[in-house]
């Protein structure tokens, strides 16, 4: 029995008009790190991407950019079928990112990509972008931006470098998002690897190599700036992990953690199967596949966040290993509420 076909993250970028969604989009297509990315524009009436209207591709739904990504533009009914499209393995997507319109209603999104059959996907989370230097006015006229940044993943604060009082704006906005990690950014650089691993999906599958974690073009004069925005972490252990204690780590994950991914090794607990761990925000899911012959078997994870204490979630990542695993035939069953398809308890609250 073969591992199952890795499922590619779908990211929801919101945002009110003007915060620079478009913008941080471009970035990231341009900046892909050899990914290939699946962009989705939810707005036929405001087509901004720059390498459509460079092709002169503006009346087509798809156009195919130099770097292998790919982007279309589609109204909501339509979604689904772009989704399956861009998930079917042979197009060779490593990651796809949904533009919403400006004025959506992003949980609506969220709750679509929860509630999808498609085998091919995992959600990615919630990225709202906000303008600094217009945060008050926009609030002022949109209010439901507070229901937005509560609901949000990542919250990209967007033009940090043109806002009078960007330190106050950072705070506030910190003090509305309900745990999610805050980056300041100007003209939409974001570090790809805050979203996606930035590495074509060959190299993807199999173990986890974190080789490549914090390779970048040396090349880019605000290269040092994007990275000093997030903080890594990786985790390797020979050791299984508690189900419990793994568990009790993941339910208390502070705020500013965005990411998690890898692999865990629950020794006893599971003999025959590693788990593949995809947490976003307050999103998770585990999917557990069988070991290949011969593998080694340890967990290995990587953690990104801002403003994160890399060192103390590592001794607490050791705290959850265990090399005399308790005689608990219920040990598992906190993690396997986050399996795909277990009574859907893998749902972000809220929504």
């Amino acid at each position: 029995m073969g591992h199952r076909p890795r499922q590619i993250p779908v990211v929801v970028l919101a945002g009110f008009l003007g915060s620079g969604k478009t913008t941080l989009l471009n970035h990231l297509l341009h900046h892909s790190g050899g990914s290939r990315i699946g962009a989705i524009v939810n707005d036929f009436g405001a087509i901004e991407i720059d390498a459509m209207a460079v092709a002169g591709a503006l009346g087509d739904s798809t156009v195919s950019l130099g770097n292998g990504c790919l982007c279309c533009a589609v109204d909501a009914s339509e979604l689904d079928v772009y989704l399956e499209r861009l998930a079917h393995p042979t197009a060779g997507i490593d990651v796809i990112a949904i533009e919403a319109s400006g004025l959506a209603e992003p949980q609506e999104l969220v709750r679509m990509l929860l509630a999808s059959e498609l085998p091919g996907i995992v959600y990615g989370g919630l990225v709202e972008v906000v303008d600094a230097a217009e945060f008050d006015a926009t609030r002022a006229r949109h209010p439901e931006i507070d229901r937005h940044l509560a609901l949000a993943d990542l919250v990209v604060v967007n033009k940090t470098d043109r806002a009078a009082d960007g330190e106050r704006v950072l705070a506030l906005v910190r003090s509305l998002a309900d745990k999610a990690a805050v980056v300041p950014a100007s003209y939409g650089r974001l570090d790809p690897e805050f979203l996606f691993d930035c590495r074509p999906g060959e190299e993807r599958i199999g173990q986890l190599s974190f080789d490549d974690l914090h390779e970048h073009d040396a090349g880019e004069d605000h290269a040092g700036h994007l990275h000093s925005a997030y903080d890594t972490l990786s985790f390797t252990s020979g050791t299984p992990m508690d189900p419990r204690r793994l568990m009790a780590f993941l339910d208390s994950r502070p705020e500013g953690l965005y990411r998690i991914k890898g692999y865990v090794d629950f020794g006893p607990y599971d003999t025959g199967n590693r788990y593949g761990v995809h947490a976003v925000g307050r999103f998770l899911r585990f999917s557990p596949e069988p070991w290949a012959a011969g593998e080694d078997r340890l967990t290995q994870l990587v953690l990104i966040g801002a403003g994160i204490d890399a060192p103390a979630l590592a001794k607490e990542l050791e705290a959850c290993a265990s090399d005399t695993p308790h005689a608990d035939e219920h040990g598992m069953w906190g993690v396997l509420r986050y399996v795909r398809g277990a009574d859907d308890q893998e749902a972000e609250p809220g929504l």
